[in-house]
């Protein structure tokens, strides 16, 4: 049986929490409601603004037009046939 001393345990653990990495990053980030004609309906937005690009989880780009108090509808640049309901998308 292997024994270890507290002391150790307390400087691999002081050392552990060094290399931690504490960047938080805030991202505002909403799912697609409903697809149609290359534009997404998309819930959960809080600080959109209109003109803003969006990055959608396919790697597509959308813009956002409309700002509703409810939703946002986003106008596809890229491909819109990868675009899915239910997909999240997030603001840049």
């Amino acid at each position: 049986m292997v024994t270890i001393q507290g002391n150790k345990i307390d400087n691999i653990i002081r050392e552990r929490i060094k290399q931690c990495n504490r960047e938080v990053k805030i991202a505002n980030i909403g799912i697609v409601l409903q697809v149609g004609d290359g534009i997404a309906r998309i819930h959960g937005f809080d600080e959109v603004m209109a003109g803003e690009f969006i990055e959608l989880q396919e790697g597509t780009v959308g813009i956002a037009l409309n700002l509703e108090s409810i939703n946002v509808c986003v106008v596809s640049i890229d491909d819109c046939l990868l675009i899915q309901e239910g997909s999240f998308v997030k603001a840049t």
